[in-house]
């Protein structure tokens, strides 16, 4: 990573010992990076929301919320959900080491330790992130970027097929059954919608996330109403697979709104009135099978 690349990288310390937080911030200014500091827990989930860095480096002990809550804040919303943090702690314990990993630290380093380690995990950090910033993390899926491109691509083709599809309701199971839970959810609905593109006969069709997290699979008008109805096959009756089994008896008694649902739509272009990406997404999601 040359200067120029490291004046555009922006890191944010949550960190409540003043004298390292300035030595800290004082330090990686002098590296060329911008810096951010706060003291409190909640303060920086509001300031890193506000203002989204490109890493973050946490201390575990807080004087309002702890680290691992200000992280499962951060992880909640889809703006910060993916941003690297880096846990700085006195704790060396293996369980602590494995709730910060749970909740998708890319780093974990403890009290005392060499500013030169803590440079070199944050040069690391930031350079796994542009790498990554293009593939969704757990899925390994195009999104963002990627996707834009060849959503704009699409539109101006004659004839085309959109599906949306995938599973509502993923951050209040997330909150309840973990981290690890959620993300196996999302990579069984990976494969099951491999399955039905497939079974389909869309086996060249472009998959990849919506904004939102949900799958969008690019196809032809012709495979389009096929390929929602495969998905809704392969994923609606798994639903109950999902939770724990105790948790599978009582889901029944759950409203809507507290349990996983299916979402798919499809929208083709012979019934597509629209001319832009915000008309497709308002399409899509009037025509929900």
């Amino acid at each position: 990573m040359n200067e120029a690349d490291k004046k555009s990288q922006a890191i944010f310390i949550v960190e409540d010992d003043n004298d390292l937080a300035e030595m800290l911030r004082a330090y990686f200014r002098v590296q060329g990076y911008a810096v951010s500091v706060a003291s409190r827990g909640q303060d920086a989930v509001t300031a890193i929301s506000d203002n989204v860095p490109d890493v973050v480096v946490l201390d575990i002990r807080l004087p309002d919320i702890d680290g691992y809550e200000v992280c499962r804040q951060l992880r909640r919303s889809r703006k910060t959900q993916n941003l690297p943090v880096i846990f700085l702690t006195e704790k060396r314990e293996r369980e602590d080491k494995l709730a910060g990993l749970e909740l998708g630290a890319v780093d974990y380093i403890t009290k005392p330790f060499d500013i030169q380690e803590l440079r070199l995990r944050v040069r690391n950090a930031l350079r796994r992130a542009q790498m990554s910033t293009l593939l969704n993390p757990v899925t390994g899926l195009p999104e963002g970027t990627l996707v834009r491109e060849q959503l704009s691509q699409l539109l101006n083709q004659a004839d085309w097929g959109v599906v949306m599809a995938g599973i509502r309701g993923l951050n209040k199971f997330r909150d309840k059954f973990g981290f690890v839970a959620a993300d196996d959810v999302s990579r069984a609905v990976t494969l099951m919608i491999a399955n039905a593109i497939q079974e389909s006969g869309a086996g060249d069709a472009f998959v990849g996330h919506a904004d939102s997290g949900d799958f969008l699979i690019l196809t032809t008008s012709e495979l389009c109403r096929k390929l929602a109805e495969r998905c809704m096959v392969r994923l609606h009756p798994s639903i109950q697979y999902f939770y724990p089994a105790l948790e599978r008896q009582r889901l029944h008694e759950l409203p809507e709104s507290e349990r996983l649902t299916v979402f798919v739509a499809a929208v083709s272009s012979n019934q597509f009135q629209g001319s832009s990406m915000e008309d497709l997404f308002t399409a899509l999601e009037k025509h929900r099978l």
